[in-house]
């Protein structure tokens, strides 16, 4: 019990708590529009926003956000230019996003190649009160985006046709979705690692599928799901000493087993 005593701790369970409440809404949107590949993508092509943050000189969450939403944006205009082979969009943006990663790297010095690897596999150590309080913000906004929103995007999900002959701004509509997922991605990165990220997003949704029936079913439970996989992993990263984003995959993949 004494790793509540720690603030570190203390902010990283305040960090899964409010981690939570968002991955499985933009999870269950992610699989259901079959873009999970996407939050794989902008997690990959962060790294590029760290590492010129931190060649710069600048705190790498402003750059890594700032990197994120371009790409977003290029994203869906990527996607729309290949509407039949909209993976080849992904593909192109993860290669250009992780060889401006590897070229930034190159020309930083040893120790911000240090943090680009903390970066990486993330650390419950580096969590900050400025990261809490931008996850809480971010948590926020997507709640409410989600309340007043929720039925445009059910209709841009499930059919984009209907939703453009409805009138519906689908590319704008697209292009938020995809910015608030980099975003996401961008402040929570640090916290589990840009290589496991978008497992963390996407797995509570994906195993609350196989439970529910109901769209709202899936949100409840994968909240549920992603409670009980960020608390146990950060517990078992804290204990054995492991990176706590590999930590929290891993549980939440034995969950999907059971």
């Amino acid at each position: 019990m004494e790793m509540f005593f720690y603030g570190f701790m203390q902010r990283a369970f305040q960090a899964s708590f409010l981690i939570s409440l968002i991955a499985p809404i933009l999870g269950l949107f992610l699989v259901l529009r079959r873009q999970s590949l996407i939050a794989d993508t902008l997690s990959h092509v962060s790294l590029a926003g760290v590492a010129l943050g931190l060649l710069i000189g600048i705190n790498p969450t402003w750059t890594n956000i700032l990197v994120v939403i371009i790409i977003a944006i290029l994203l869906e205009f990527l996607r729309q230019m290949y509407r039949t082979y909209s993976e080849i969009s992904i593909a192109i943006l993860m290669s250009v996003g992780m060889a401006a990663a590897l070229v930034l790297m190159g020309m930083s010095d040893s120790g911000a190649t240090l943090s680009i690897t903390q970066f990486l596999f993330g650390s419950i150590v580096t969590i900050n009160k400025e990261q809490i309080w931008m996850l809480l913000g971010l948590t926020i906004m997507i709640g409410l985006l989600y309340l007043i929103y929720r039925r445009p995007m059910y209709v841009l999900t499930f059919d984009e046709e209907t939703a453009f002959t409805a009138g519906l701004p689908i590319k704008t509509m697209s292009i938020l979705f995809n910015v608030l997922t980099g975003v996401t991605i961008a402040v929570i990165m640090p916290i589990v690692g840009a290589l496991l990220v978008s497992a963390i997003i996407i797995l509570p949704a994906a195993i609350s599928l196989r439970l529910s029936k109901s769209f709202y079913g899936v949100i409840l439970n994968g909240i549920v799901i992603a409670l009980v996989g960020m608390i146990s992993g950060l517990v078992a990263s804290y204990e054995l000493g492991t990176p706590p984003g590999a930590s929290i995959t891993l549980i939440l993949m034995l969950i999907l087993q059971l």
